[in-house]
């Protein structure tokens, strides 16, 4: 692979780790800031095709509702590798319900990076 191209595919691998700093910290602002105006997000429910969000204003309101709703929301990093202006993260989403219940799920995300921003987010779930 060329110095060149190289370059791009860790500067993709960045953005996303930069993107999921912001998550675990809940900051839809710095998350959106990562995310391109046309961007898609792809969220894992409603099993079994989730439900696609497109723009930044949807996607905005999907992370504003879902982190009111998961306060305790955190993702792992498990693995994280790419593949041009794609990457590829597995992880382990843990949460705590209203009684304190804690819980966790595995799953992927395919992200596709355009113009140095996070074009897309498509998420898979095990189970």
């Amino acid at each position: 692979m060329s110095p060149a191209r190289m370059d791009k595919v860790e500067a993709a691998m960045r953005l996303v780790m930069t993107f999921n700093d912001a998550f675990n910290r809940h900051d839809v602002d710095a998350m959106m800031e990562l995310m391109s105006d046309d961007c898609v997000f792809e969220n894992t429910a409603p099993a079994p095709d989730g439900t696609v969000y497109s723009g930044k204003a949807a996607v905005t309101q999907f992370w504003r509702d879902f982190f009111r709703d998961s306060p305790g929301a955190h993702i792992a990093i498990e693995e994280l590798f790419g593949l041009g202006l794609r990457c590829v993260m597995r992880w382990r989403y843990s949460w705590g319900d209203a009684n304190g219940q804690a819980g966790h799920v595995r799953g992927v995300d395919i992200y596709q990076v355009k113009n140095n921003l996070i074009y897309e987010k498509l998420s898979y779930v095990k189970g």
